[in-house]
C-alpha cells in the first residue's frame, strides 16, 4: 500500500482538473454530451466507498452533494445521476452526470451511448471555469 495519492491514467487522460474540495479532486469529463463531474478522494490505494474511515464517507457525500448542487446550477439538467461504478478504472471515484431528457443516451446509462465529443478549447475553458467558481463557494 502506498501512502502518495496518484490519479489513475484513464482518469487525468478522459478529464479536465479543476479544483480540490478538502477530500475529492473535482475533473470535468471532457465530453461536451454531457456535463459530467468525477470527484477522486485524494487518498492512495482506494478502491471502494468502504476503504475510507467513517468520517471520510460523510465528507465525501457531502462534497457529492455540493457538486451535485453546483452542476445542477450550471447546467439546468432535467436529473442528476450519481454512481461509484469502478469496473474498468478501479480508483475509487465518484461520477456526478447531468442528463437531459434530450440527451443521446436518454433514458439509459451514459457509458458507452456513442462516441465522446472532446469539448472545444473555447467550449472547455468556459465550462471549466465557470464550474470552478461555483465549486469553491463552498470548498474555502
Amino acid at each position: 500500500m502506498s501512502d502518495a495519492f496518484s490519479l489513475d491514467p484513464r482518469l487525468e487522460a478522459d478529464s479536465l482538473s479543476l479544483t480540490d474540495m478538502p477530500l475529492s479532486h473535482v475533473r470535468l469529463m471532457n465530453d461536451a454530451r454531457f456535463p459530467w463531474l468525477v470527484l477522486i478522494p485524494r487518498k492512495a490505494d482506494l478502491e471502494e466507498l468502504t476503504d475510507l474511515e467513517a468520517g471520510e464517507r460523510t465528507l465525501l457525500m457531502e462534497e457529492i452533494a455540493h457538486a451535485s448542487k453546483v452542476l445542477q446550477l450550471a447546467t439546468d439538467c432535467d436529473k442528476l445521476n450519481v454512481g461509484a461504478l469502478g469496473n474498468v478504472v478501479r480508483q475509487l471515484h465518484i461520477h456526478v452526470v447531468a442528463r437531459f431528457e434530450n440527451d443521446a443516451a436518454w433514458d439509459g446509462p451514459v457509458w458507452g451511448a456513442g462516441e465522446r465529443v472532446p469539448y472545444t478549447s473555447e467550449a472547455g475553458e468556459r465550462m471549466c471555469g465557470d464550474l470552478i467558481e461555483r465549486l469553491r463557494v463552498r470548498s474555502r
